[in-house]
């Protein structure tokens, strides 16, 4: 009994707490991310290098995960709506891009099975660092995406 009545004391006691905004967690700069990814050339194990490839995998990894869902929930509602001769030819039809190209299709990049991260993060990390001027109003993950689209097209070599 006397278990039962703290733990509602200390959950009614958190109810009270200050809620902070959701808002208030701060993008980061393309600039800051740069100031991080400078040390990827010669230290790639340093521990700047190491959150430089974990931000550009964090990057990837979340259009992957969002990208599948979409896929899922379209998929869904396709299946909620079209004909079975509509859907197969939707299906086994090769010019679909999302079935050909793999979950970050809606995300406008593609990187597949032969890219290692290791690529990926030096592409990214030399466009950061052959800029010019980097703008304090650009946002690293806009930084990002912008090589990743320019550089991993989910286009085939002899399509355009």
């Amino acid at each position: 009994m006397f278990l039962r009545a703290w733990l509602v004391s200390g959950l009614l006691s958190l109810a009270f707490l200050p809620i902070q905004d959701i808002a208030a967690v701060e993008s980061l700069s393309s600039k800051e991310l740069a100031g991080h990814c400078v040390h990827y050339p010669e230290a790639p194990d340093g521990k700047d290098a190491i959150f430089c490839v974990r931000y550009i995998q964090g990057f990837i990894d979340g259009a992957i995960a969002t990208d599948e869902r979409v896929m899922i929930n379209v998929a869904a509602e396709y299946e909620k709506e079209e004909t079975f001769s509509e859907r197969a030819i939707r299906v086994r039809s090769p010019s679909r891009g999302l079935w050909r190209y793999g979950p970050t299709a809606y995300a406008e990049f593609c990187v597949g099975e032969p890219i290692t991260l290791k690529e990926v993060v030096e592409h990214v990390v030399n466009d950061l660092l052959n800029r010019k001027f980097l703008e304090e109003a650009l946002l690293a993950r806009d930084a990002v995406y912008a090589v990743l689209r320019r550089d991993y097209p989910c286009e085939a070599p002899n399509e355009k």
